[in-house]
């Protein structure tokens, strides 16, 4: 407790300074517990299109029945698939209709004769899908073909560069932090060299020197993560049901659960570490005598 007691009358002491280092490490768990939220986002919306293969087929304007239904027969033909689903300019415009009814105006406007009619494939085998998109993307009859599979292709290629412009950003972040954290502890060493070397003449020891300034280094790095987790929760949690409602039937933001808790240790932890490491260091130079 007297321990404590005199670290807290250290930070009091330089508060401007010691709220530089909390700042530091709040917004370096910040940005890491934004990476985290929107990486494990991400990872959902790759699980969804994955297990559900599918492409849609745009038909051209003007077809008869004859072609359409030949198409369908055609499609028939293929092994693995699951299912066929026909979609005319009317039920495109419910569907459409049914999405964006948040919206009233982007389907005020919008009438079934601007929207294709289309042909939904699902297979249980994706590689069946890809020869199918080949194969129809070069018919006559055929406006355009989406595969899910380009769709997957985009997300991953999307979620590789977060992944590491998040890591890079994280890692400056936290290297930022760690020297913040180090120059403010030699810092306060020098302002309090000659009380430390009257401690040592009356027989401390090093290590009970930097006591001090070793707690203050961890309640930096452990309070900067609590309350950069706390506060990046609190933020997805208000906005999660706009946020699963822009991704829906996708669940981007999950309900708190036991992982949840597991990073809040996790981060906890590594706060510690980089504020032990850093005052340790910061002690280690400063304190020579």
């Amino acid at each position: 407790m007297k321990l404590l007691k005199l670290t807290l009358h250290h930070i009091r002491r330089s508060p401007f300074q010691s709220l530089i280092a909390f700042v530091a490490v709040f917004l370096s768990f910040s940005v890491l517990n934004t990476f985290v939220y929107l990486n494990r986002g991400l990872n959902h919306v790759l699980n969804y299109f994955e297990t559900k293969p599918e492409i849609t087929i745009y038909l051209k304007d003007g077809l008869d029945a004859e072609k359409i239904t030949a198409l369908e027969e055609e499609i028939k033909t293929y092994p693995q698939v699951r299912e066929i689903r026909k979609i005319s300019k009317e039920k495109a415009l419910e569907l459409y209709k049914e999405m964006n009814k948040d919206n009233p105006l982007l389907t005020e406007m919008v009438t079934a004769s601007v929207l294709p009619a289309s042909i939904e494939v699902s297979a249980n085998d994706p590689r069946v899908l890809e020869v199918m998109a080949q194969k129809f993307s070069s018919k006559s009859e055929v406006d355009e073909v989406i595969y899910q599979k380009d769709i997957i292709q985009s997300l991953l290629n999307w979620t590789k560069i977060i992944r590491i412009f998040g890591i890079a950003l994280v890692v400056i972040f936290l290297i930022a932090s760690f020297l913040i954290i180090f120059s403010l502890i030699g810092m306060k060493i020098t302002n309090r060299k000659d009380e430390i070397r009257i401690s040592r003449l009356l027989g401390a020891s090093q290590f009970y020197v930097k006591r001090p300034f070793l707690l203050e280094g961890a309640i930096y790095g452990v309070l900067g993560a609590f309350t950069a987790f706390l506060s990046s929760y609190l933020t997805i949690f208000v906005f999660r049901h706009s946020i699963n409602h822009f991704f829906q039937p996708i669940v981007f933001v999950n309900e708190f659960s036991l992982l949840d808790i597991l990073i809040l240790i996790a981060e906890l932890l590594f706060g510690l570490v980089i504020g032990l490491s850093a005052s340790w260091l910061g002690a280690r130079r400063y304190i020579k005598w």
